[in-house]
């Protein structure tokens, strides 16, 4: 179990902080957690403010790859997958890579690219539908703080369980009281986070042995 930022080549988006903090209300919080059209697609107060495919995933699939030693045939799953944009990346970057995603939004699914049509699964990290040690990694990029803390401790354990730990996971953190303030008021479906310490600590509760990094707001 390691810190290393396997997403260091994806664009950074520029947020507007100030029109989060004053645009965010409970209303907005409960829309955004259910996933669907207005989280992916619809204005900015209340997800991505539309969620397109740009293949900005291509050089990030490709140093996952290179981190897991992937060739084609192995088996690869993206937990928290959305449209299915790191899927799809992940087979241009390697032909013949068996990729795979799953994502609790029934929007997302209907929504995704063409190219992973029946890759991609509806479900929840908490209980992945794969056997045991089924796929050579599994990614989760953004999604175990969508859990209250003892969810995340069973997603991680679900992680594990299916990658024997070849896995990496990315959550939002802060390492600054700034930093955690700034988070607190752009954050919409995060429902645990902490810093990285505190991470490290569930991690550890959970028996989860993959990478690791932090989505961090500045």
């Amino acid at each position: 179990m390691r810190e290393i930022n396997l997403l260091a080549k994806l664009p950074r988006g520029k947020r507007n902080l100030n029109a989060r903090a004053t645009a965010k209300t409970d209303e907005h919080i409960r829309i955004s957690r259910e996933y669907g059209e207005m989280y992916f697609d619809g204005p900015r107060e209340y997800g991505y403010g539309g969620y397109r495919y740009d293949g900005r995933w291509v050089p990030v699939a490709q140093d996952m790859i290179a981190h897991f030693d992937l060739k084609p045939g192995d088996r690869v799953l993206d937990v928290g997958c959305a449209k299915g944009f790191l899927v799809k990346d992940f087979m241009i970057a390697s032909p013949g890579l068996e990729a795979f995603g799953l994502d609790v939004s029934h929007y997302a699914m209907m929504k995704c690219e063409p190219e992973v049509i029946g890759r991609l699964h509806l479900g929840t990290a908490t209980d992945l539908p794969f056997p045991d040690n089924s796929f050579k990694a599994a990614i989760s990029l953004n999604t175990i703080h969508n859990f209250e803390r003892k969810d995340a401790i069973i997603a991680l354990k679900e992680l594990q369980r299916v990658s024997g730990g070849r896995a990496f996971v990315q959550v939002d953190s802060y390492r600054t009281p700034e930093q955690k303030a700034v988070f607190e008021e752009w954050v919409l479906t995060a429902k645990f986070h902490d810093y990285p310490d505190g991470w490290i600590q569930l991690f550890k509760e959970a028996g989860y042995k993959g990478d690791y990094y932090w989505t961090i707001i500045e």
